[in-house]
């Protein structure tokens, strides 16, 4: 998948990134920690609803729900097909900045896209975001695992 295949959204928060110098994307990323919506009244005092994503360091869970074309959404995937809505939600402290961001990233980026869209997302998304010089592998891999949660558990959901 090249740049100009990326959903609308990511490649828009990639370009920005491109757009300023090495030393001012961990400032982009921290604005994006900013941004991260705020849970809904069902997941917000039910972290145990959701999915830690243990390869952080930073206790981070998300919750990702299908809404099927006729706009019913399913936690569980239940009737859940490749064209069904991705609804994104993540939880991250606000003493993480970097993963937060991150979290925000995807979130603006992949909420509402199809399941087969988002499944298509390369994993990549921290090297073309540019931020290499700006975090250390550990961040970056952490990063990387929470795209592969979000992956791992709408394929889950699929196959359900």
């Amino acid at each position: 998948m090249t740049t100009t295949e990326l959903p609308e959204k990511l490649n828009g928060i990639i370009e920005d990134f491109s757009s300023v110098p090495d030393p001012d994307r961990l400032e982009l990323l921290l604005e994006f920690s900013e941004e991260l919506p705020a849970l809904p009244e069902r997941y917000a005092d039910h972290q145990d609803e959701m999915e830690q994503v243990v390869e952080c360091q930073t206790p981070l869970f998300l919750a990702i729900e299908l809404e099927s074309p006729e706009k019913t959404t399913t936690p569980d995937g239940g009737g859940a097909g490749p064209d069904s809505l991705v609804r994104l939600f993540v939880s991250a402290p606000p003493e993480a900045p970097t993963s937060r961001g991150f979290a925000s990233v995807l979130v603006q980026s992949l909420d509402g896209l199809t399941a087969s869209e988002v499944l298509d997302v390369p994993e990549d998304i921290s090297a073309r975001l540019g931020l290499q010089k700006a975090l250390t592998p550990l961040r970056l891999r952490g990063m990387s695992a929470m795209l592969g949660r979000i992956k791992r558990n709408i394929s889950d959901q699929l196959a359900a």
